[in-house]
């Protein structure tokens, strides 16, 4: 019954399977040989040399192999019977049963290879096609720019020139118009830049706290504009110099900014760095920004990063744009080792969030060594009072667990009164009274601070449940 089976498996195998003598004669043909090969039935009047006559070589009593064959898959010719030949991928072995008698295996590569031409003939067509296209885009937004700068240049000009109020609000719309139209080309071209895979990230040195002074700059007159308070925190964590591409992590920001600034009517725009891990001369850099606008609901969210998508259509027409900006800032997010993230409600405002890897000066590693010495209390001190703080914000020693315990009643209390101001100002102290806690306990602080800066009453006291097991009843590290 076994052997049954066996042999109706060969038979109908899709492989092409042959068995041959001593003698070179074919002994032996499956269905999908004996169709493939196009002999029939009466392939077992034929010898192996007539299937492999480059392999084979057929002398009076046997057969002689023109190569040497292992187990290992070759490929190689196989011929039909009208003599026309296929690409085949063969292993040659002994019968184990009967050693007289040798076992053919192969599969028909001639379909394969028919594929992978047309595959790679379709890959080149889309190559060439992206690069027609990139080169369209590129070409066009430079025709658009020459215009764009000619309007742009005049307007400024006339800026300085006229005195009349009505011709100088409709100047200043003017260039507005421009610079928004200077953003939308730029846009394009970066989305065009990175679909064709030829973006790349610039590194150099550059300081990051005037870089983000210069963001901050560039979006506070229009966040000031409509009554909207403005927010900035860096790190102290995070080194003077780092090495990055400056210009990418600015647009990143300036997406983001401007976004909020877009949705936001009333409240306010905040924005924090923190430095959340360091391996070797690496630092990751976390961003968030922070927004009490009109938020998105969860349909919407997986929309945000897509190219040329909206929330909604009637966001488009009310507030502009190209749907551009998410979806570039994600791209350049993750050429930078990083990943972005939204959390937002409806009518509660949004949350953007993402990291990014950047390298540091060996001066600043050393630096950032000692810094870390000093903090773990080898550091001289000169006075008193130096002394007292210093205890005061070693996270474990009698001082700060005594301050520590005072600001987490006070922003409680805050909490349940909903004085989010407050709150925000004791989360600051309790920011720098864990200055030097474990990573959880960092993580748990900055989770907290997330949900006061929104405002949520909800997820900021869970997240203050969570912060005061992990201060009194988790792992600490005693200094």
């Amino acid at each position: 019954m076994e052997e049954r089976i066996f042999h109706l498996a060969l038979d109908y195998a899709l492989e092409v399977v042959l068995v041959f003598g001593d003698d070179g004669k074919i002994v032996y043909a499956n269905h999908a040989a004996m169709e493939q090969l196009e002999f029939g039935t009466d392939i077992l009047n034929h010898y192996i040399e007539d299937i492999f006559p480059n392999e084979f070589q057929t002398m009076t009593g046997s057969f002689l192999m023109k190569k040497n064959f292992t187990r290992e898959n070759k490929e190689i010719m196989a011929y039909r019977k009208n003599q026309t030949c296929f690409p085949i991928q063969v292993a040659f072995t002994k019968v184990q049963d009967n050693p007289a008698q040798y076992l053919c295996q192969g599969y028909n590569l001639s379909e394969r290879q028919v594929l992978e031409k047309r595959v790679g003939q379709a890959k080149q067509e889309a190559e060439s096609a992206q690069q027609v296209k990139t080169e369209f885009v590129a070409n066009v937004t430079h025709e658009l720019r020459t215009p764009v700068n000619g309007i742009l240049g005049n307007t400024l000009e006339l800026l300085e020139q006229e005195t009349d109020e009505k011709c100088l609000q409709k100047l200043r719309l003017i260039e507005r118009g421009c610079k928004d139209m200077h953003a939308l080309i730029n846009n394009i071209l970066d989305f065009s830049k990175l679909e064709a895979g030829k973006f790349t990230i610039e590194k150099r040195k550059f300081c990051f706290r005037e870089m983000m002074d210069y963001v901050k700059s560039n979006h506070l007159g229009k966040i000031t504009e409509k009554g909207l308070d403005f927010f900035m925190t860096i790190s102290p964590e995070i080194p003077e110099y780092i090495i990055g591409d400056e210009l990418r992590i600015e647009q990143i920001m300036n997406n983001l900014l401007s976004n909020a600034c877009k949705f936001t009517s009333v409240g306010k725009i905040s924005v924090e760095v923190v430095k959340t891990a360091q391996m070797d001369n690496r630092i990751e850099l976390f961003f968030i920004v922070l927004d009490t606008g009109i938020g998105i609901d969860k349909k919407g969210q997986d929309k945000l990063f897509k190219s040329f998508s909206q929330v909604d259509a009637s966001i488009s027409r009310k507030y502009g744009g190209t749907g551009l900006g998410l979806n570039i800032s994600k791209q350049l997010v993750e050429l930078m080792d990083g990943n972005i993230h939204v959390q937002s409600e409806p009518g509660k405002g949004t949350m953007f969030s993402f990291y990014i890897w950047v390298d540091i000066l060996q001066s600043e590693k050393k630096a950032m060594q000692m810094e870390d010495t000093q903090k773990a209390g080898f550091a001289a001190v000169t006075s008193i009072a130096v002394l007292e703080e210093d205890h005061l914000r070693e996270f474990g020693s009698e001082e700060n667990i005594k301050e520590m315990k005072k600001k987490m009643q006070k922003l409680i209390l805050s909490l349940d009164m909903e004085n989010w101001e407050k709150a925000e100002m004791f989360m600051e102290s309790i920011k720098q009274l864990t200055g030097s806690a474990p990573q959880e306990i960092k993580s748990a602080v900055l989770r907290l601070k997330m949900a006061v800066q929104k405002g949520d009453y909800n997820k900021a006291s869970k997240a203050f449940e969570t912060l005061e097991k992990e201060l009194w009843y988790g792992k600490r590290t005693e200094k």
